[in-house]
C-alpha cells in the first residue's frame, strides 16, 4: 500500500488503497532480483517503451505474498531511473511460482516473479518518484514495523522460558534459582527493554517528521540481531524441548535468521550507519 499512497496518482489511490485495506486486495512488494539482493541498483528488471504502454521484462525473487497477490509493486531501471510499476497479477506473461522447502517463515508465502512480455499500460507506472528513493522510501517504512515485530517475537521467547524456568525442576528446584539462568533472563530482559525504547522513539521522531532512514537502519540492526540472540538464548534455557514444537522459541529462532537477511542484512544497515557517522561509503 505504502508505495501508491507515496508515489501514486490520486487515481491509483482511489482505486486501489480502499481494496488494499479492507483485503479485498492482496498486494506485494517486487525488488529483490536473484542476482541482485543489497544492490538493488543493479537490478536487470526492464520496461521498454512501447508508445502507448510498457513493455516488462524480468524476474523477482524472495516476494512475500507474491503467489496470492492481486497486484504487485514492480521495480524496474527505466533508461538508468529506478522506475514503479503497478502491475496486475492476472496479465498475460505474469507468474509467481511459489518457493517451498523452506526452513524458515513456513507459514509466509514467499514467490519468484516472473515477468515476459507484460504489457503495462501508462497509467500504471508510479509518477511522483524517480530513482532509487521510491522502493528505499518504502523500505525505510517497512524496516521501523520489523524494528517492533522482531521486539515482540523476543517478548514471546522471553515470557516462554521464563515460564519454563520457574517450573522445570533440576537438582530438586526450578532451574531459574540458578545463578547462570537468572543472568540469561537478566540480559534478556534488559536487551528487550533496550530495544523497546529505542522503536519508542522511532515513533516520536516518525511522528515529528524527523526519522531518518540511518535511524531505522540503526533499530532494524539491533532489534533483529539481539532478537537473534535473545532466541538462541532462550533455546539454550530450553534444552532439549526447545527443538521440539510444543514450544514457540525455536520457531521464532529459525524465523529471525531470514529477518536478520530481509529488508536489508545486519551488515548492510552496519555500513549505512557507518557511512552516516563517518561520512565515507564502505560498501564497495
Amino acid at each position: 500500500m505504502y508505495p501508491i499512497f507515496a508515489y501514486g496518482t490520486d487515481a491509483q489511490k482511489d482505486y486501489w488503497l480502499p481494496k488494499l485495506s479492507a483485503g479485498e486486495k492482496i498486494g506485494c512488494f517486487g525488488l529483490t532480483e536473484p542476482d541482485f539482493g543489497s544492490n538493488p541498483g543493479g537490478m536487470l528488471t526492464r520496461a521498454e517503451d512501447k508508445g502507448s504502454y510498457y513493455l516488462l521484462n524480468g524476474s523477482k525473487a524472495w516476494i512475500t505474498n507474491g503467489t496470492i497477490s492481486d497486484v504487485a509493486i514492480v521495480w524496474e531501471s527505466l533508461t538508468a531511473l529506478c522506475a514503479g510499476f503497478i502491475v496486475e497479477t492476472d496479465r498475460e506473461g505474469f507468474s509467481a511460482p511459489e518457493i517451498k522447502n523452506k526452513f524458515s517463515l513456513r507459514a509466509s508465502v514467499t514467490s519468484d516473479l516472473i515477468l515476459q512480455d507484460v504489457q503495462i499500460p501508462k497509467e500504471n507506472i508510479l509518477p511522483n518518484v524517480k530513482g532509487l528513493k521510491g522502493p528505499l522510501g518504502c523500505l525505510t517504512q517497512a524496516r521501523y514495523g520489523i524494528s517492533w515485530g522482531a521486539t515482540g517475537a523476543a517478548m514471546a521467547v522471553f515470557d516462554e522460558v521464563l515460564q519454563y524456568s520457574k517450573s522445570r525442576i533440576q537438582f530438586d528446584k526450578p532451574i531459574a534459582s540458578f545463578q547462570l539462568v537468572q543472568n540469561k533472563l537478566a540480559w534478556m530482559a534488559t536487551e528487550i527493554t533496550k530495544s523497546q525504547f529505542l522503536s519508542y522513539r522511532l515513533g516520536q521522531l516518525k511522528s515529528a517528521n524527523k526519522l531518518r532512514p540511518q535511524h531505522v537502519s540503526m533499530a532494524k540492526r539491533n532489534n533483529v540481531g539481539t532478537a537473534l540472540d535473545i532466541a538462541r538464548v532462550g533455546r539454550d534455557i530450553l534444552g532439549a524441548n526447545g527443538i521440539s514444537n510444543e514450544y514457540q522459541t525455536f520457531r521464532h529462532m529459525a524465523n529471525l535468521e531470514s529477518v536478520n537477511t530481509y529488508e536489508g542484512t545486519f551488515d548492510i544497515h552496519t555500513l549505512i550507519i557507518g557511512e552516516d557517522l563517518t561520512g565515507i561509503p564502505a560498501y564497495f
